[in-house]
């Protein structure tokens, strides 16, 4: 299983259990509520929805990666296309950041 798939993976478990919020508005709430352990952002979403995203995580200090489609993320959780996914729990965002810092493919972003 590629990397890609096992981080959608772990995205999609953390939805499952109720420990992730998908989609811009419900991710920006989180990181805003301090509860945000790290956020997934599609590489094809806006500039604009980048640069927000990237704004929001940098005040408040929250790990920011650019990754996968809209599609596949919207897949991984069950719904249609999302932008972005926002982690709440602590043991799904550290088992992400792990598989995403040992690549260190061109494709990762972190803030």
């Amino acid at each position: 299983m590629d990397r890609d798939n096992r981080i959608l993976g772990l995205a999609g478990l953390a939805v499952k259990a109720g420990k992730a919020a998908c989609g811009e508005f419900a991710a920006e709430k989180l990181i805003r509520s301090g509860m945000a352990k790290i956020v997934l952002v599609a590489s094809d979403a806006s500039d604009n929805t980048k640069k927000k995203f990237t704004d929001k995580c940098t005040y408040y200090k929250v790990p920011i990666y650019i990754c996968s489609t809209k599609e596949k993320l919207g897949h991984a959780t069950g719904r249609e296309e999302r932008s972005s996914i926002a982690l709440s729990d602590a043991g799904f965002s550290n088992a992400i950041e792990k598989l995403m810092k040992q690549s260190g493919g061109n494709d990762i972003e972190s803030q």
